[in-house]
């Protein structure tokens, strides 16, 4: 066994272990983060960040869900990781570029918080990827012989989106999957529940695909505010209460949307792998 250096971060509640991998190669970071994220057998965490060198960016970041799974893209996650390579004395930039599965996505630094613009939302059904063509806005959807109206969009990884009342309610341990796995999503879906309070402000709660409910997501908060403008309920930005805080979004005029919040970091230590 190795000792192995981590970081234990969160933006709005949804946590992070983050591993330094720029001198030091891991294999199957997978297996890794199944064992770390464990939160009775390991450190505890929704995902397992890496960083890592890159030819095209600044850094290169990798997503591990609590699963194993890899994923594109994670808006809380990447705050976070303009913070880790910041406080850790990595780089000495306010603004960096980060290569990620989902593309190059640049968060700058402002003040305590980060923004960072997400890019460009994909509405085309089949390349968020669901199984239809065109804009996925106010789709119906039967689940478990429930008949929805979805929204779907992707912000580099797919996301379904819901607009209903009494969402405090609602059993995600029962309803999440059911979605997570509908065949009408080929690669699963990550999927929002969202209370419209009003025209700039909701309510939303999220079921992640391999991690379960969260207490934040941004990419999440980003499709939502994509959803709720093209179907005409709330406006382009809009403050995203989520159960471990609040994110601005904005879907600027140049078709980018542009989050802010914040990222902590809560502890660091060893770990024997």
């Amino acid at each position: 066994m190795t000792e192995l250096h981590f970081s234990k971060m969160h933006g709005c509640g949804n946590d992070f272990i983050f591993v330094n991998c720029l001198q030091r190669e891991i294999t199957d970071l997978g297996q890794l983060a199944k064992k770390l994220c464990h939160r009775r057998f390991g450190i505890g965490a929704d995902q397992l960040l890496t960083v890592h060198p890159s030819k095209v960016a600044d850094f290169k970041m990798e997503i591990y869900n609590a699963d194993g799974g890899q994923v594109e893209m994670c808006g809380n996650g990447i705050r976070c990781f303009a913070k880790f390579v910041t406080d850790h004395g990595l780089t000495s930039k306010t603004e960096i570029a980060v290569e990620t599965l989902a593309g190059i996505i640049r968060p700058r630094l402002v003040g305590a918080e980060v923004e960072v613009d997400m890019g460009e939302p994909i509405l085309e059904g089949r390349k968020i990827p669901v199984n239809a063509d065109g804009r996925i806005i106010d789709y119906p959807l039967d689940v478990d012989a429930v008949h929805y109206q979805i929204c779907s969009v992707s912000m580099g990884n797919p996301h379904c989106v819901l607009f209903q009342e009494g969402i405090e309610a609602l059993d995600l341990e029962r309803l999440g999957p059911r979605f997570e796995h509908h065949p009408f999503f080929p690669k699963r879906v990550n999927t929002e529940f969202v209370g419209v309070l009003s025209r700039d402000e909701v309510r939303m709660r999220v079921w992640e695909r391999g991690a379960g409910e969260t207490w934040a997501c941004g990419t999440g908060a980003c499709a939502v505010a994509v959803a709720g403008a093209l179907s005409g309920r709330t406006g382009r930005r809009i403050t995203v209460h989520l159960l471990g805080g609040d994110l601005l979004i904005e879907w600027r005029e140049n078709n980018h949307v542009y989050m802010t919040g914040g990222a902590e970091e809560v502890f660091e230590g060893f770990v024997q792998i």
